[in-house]
C-alpha cells in the first residue's frame, strides 16, 4: 500500500505545545476575557494550551475578573515571566520549574495533573536499524534542553544501562530537530506529543522507547508568590484552578470535539491531533501537590544536578504551595484509560 507523507512544513505548524517546553522564546501578544469585576488575572499560555481547552469546554463564562492571557512558545520563558510578576499563573511540563528552581526564580507550583508518557518519546527514522534503546550508544539523539523530553531522554538511557554520555546529544529545539531528523543527521529524535504522533503519522519515524515507567507524566501550573499572597488574586487563581480541572476532565469525553479546536488553533491536522489527543492528553488527571509529587520533582532537579547542568541542589519543597489541594487524589494516581469517542 502506497504511503502517503505529510510535507515536512505541515509536520510542525507551531514550535510550542503544552506539557513539554524547552527552549527560549518571548511571549506573544495578550488577549482579554472579559469577566465582571475590576480584578485581572495575568495568565502564561502556549498556543493550544490553557485558553483554547477552556474556551472549548465552555469554562470561560460567568468569571467574576478578567483574564489578560500572554502566549508563549515554551516553559523557560514563560516562569521567566513569572518570577518577573509579569504573569500570575501559567501552565507548563515537569522539568521547566526544576531549572528555574535551580536558577533562584521566586515561583510556586500550585497545581498538577498526571498522564501518562506515551507520547513522550525516543524516535528513529523508519529505516532505521535501532531496535533497542541499548543500541543508542554511541548514535546521536537530537533533544531540546531543559524540556521534558531532556529528562525523558535522560530516564530511558538509565532503564537502559547507558548515560547520557554514552551519546552525542545534539541540543536542538524542535523545528530545527526535525529537520535534522529528516536529513539523517541524527540517529534519533527525544520529543513529545504532538510531535510524536506529527511524526508517525508522516510515516517519517517509529518509536524506539517511551517514557512510560522512567518519567512522571506531570503538568504543572505555576503561580508568583506575589499573587498568591493578594487574596483578591488568590482567589481568582482558585477559580481558574477549578474551571481548568474541569476542562482537562471535559477532553476525556470529548476527544473529537477537543481535537477539533486543537487543530484550529494550532494549524496540526486532524488527524494528528486527534491521536495526540487520545495517546496523551485524554488520560490526564488532576492530583494533589503532594510529598511524592516533590520527590518525582526532586529525582529530575537532582539528575540534571549531577549532570551540572543545573549548578546545585535543588529543595524543590520550597517552590510548591499546598492550599489548592482540596480532596484530589495523590500524585501517585493512575491515569485513566483512554477511550476512543
Amino acid at each position: 500500500m502506497r504511503r502517503h507523507l505529510v510535507p515536512t512544513a505541515l509536520l510542525l505548524p507551531v514550535v510550542l505545545l503544552l506539557g513539554a517546553c524547552g527552549g527560549n522564546s518571548a511571549a506573544g501578544a495578550g488577549s482579554d476575557v472579559d469577566g465582571k469585576g475590576s480584578l485581572t488575572l495575568d495568565v502564561g499560555d502556549q498556543k493550544g494550551g490553557s485558553e483554547a481547552i477552556l474556551r472549548a469546554a465552555g469554562e470561560l463564562k460567568d468569571l467574576d475578573y478578567r483574564i489578560a492571557w500572554s502566549t508563549f512558545t515554551s516553559g523557560p520563558p514563560l516562569l521567566e515571566a513569572v518570577n518577573a510578576e509579569a504573569v500570575d499563573i501559567g501552565g507548563v511540563g515537569n522539568t521547566p520549574p526544576v531549572f528555574a528552581a535551580g536558577a533562584g526564580s521566586r515561583i510556586k507550583v500550585v497545581a498538577a495533573w498526571h498522564g501518562t508518557s506515551d507520547g513522550d518519546a525516543v524516535l528513529v527514522p523508519d529505516g532505521s536499524k535501532l531496535t533497542d534503546p541499548r543500541q543508542l550508544r554511541g548514535k546521536s539523539v537530537a533533544v531540546a534542553q531543559g524540556s521534558s523530553a531532556h529528562y525523558q531522554l535522560v530516564a530511558s538511557l538509565k532503564a537502559a544501562g547507558l548515560g547520557i554520555g554514552d551519546v552525542k546529544v545534539k541540543y536542538l529545539q524542535p523545528a530545527d530537530a526535525l529537520a535534522a531528523f529528516t536529513a539523517g543527521k541524527v540517529d534519533a529524535w527525544a520529543v513529545w506529543d504532538p510531535y510524536t504522533s506529527q511524526v508517525l503519522r508522516s510515516g517519517r519515524g517509529r518509536i524506539l522507547t517511551t517514557g512510560k515507567g522512567v518519567t512522571n507524566g506531570l503538568s504543572l501550573q505555576v503561580a508568583s508568590p506575589s499573587a498568591l499572597a493578594d487574596p483578591r488574586k488568590a482567589a481568582a487563581v482558585k477559580d481558574y484552578l477549578a474551571r481548568l480541572r474541569r476542562a482537562t476532565a471535559w477532553v476525556y469525553g470529548h476527544q473529537k470535539e477537543w481535537a477539533e479546536v486543537w487543530a484550529k488553533d494550532t494549524g496540526l491536522p486532524y488527524e494528528v491531533a486527534l491521536a495526540s489527543v487520545r495517546r496523551t492528553n485524554a488520560s490526564r488527571v488532576a492530583v494533589a501537590v503532594d510529598r511524592p509529587l516533590v520527590a518525582s520533582e526532586q529525582q529530575i532537579a537532582d539528575a540534571f544536578t549531577t549532570l551540572r547542568l543545573i549548578p546545585g541542589k535543588v529543595d524543590f519543597a520550597r517552590f510548591v504551595d499546598t492550599r489548592y489541594n482540596g480532596d484530589l487524589p495523590a500524585s501517585t494516581s493512575a491515569p485513566r484509560a483512554v477511550r476512543g469517542s
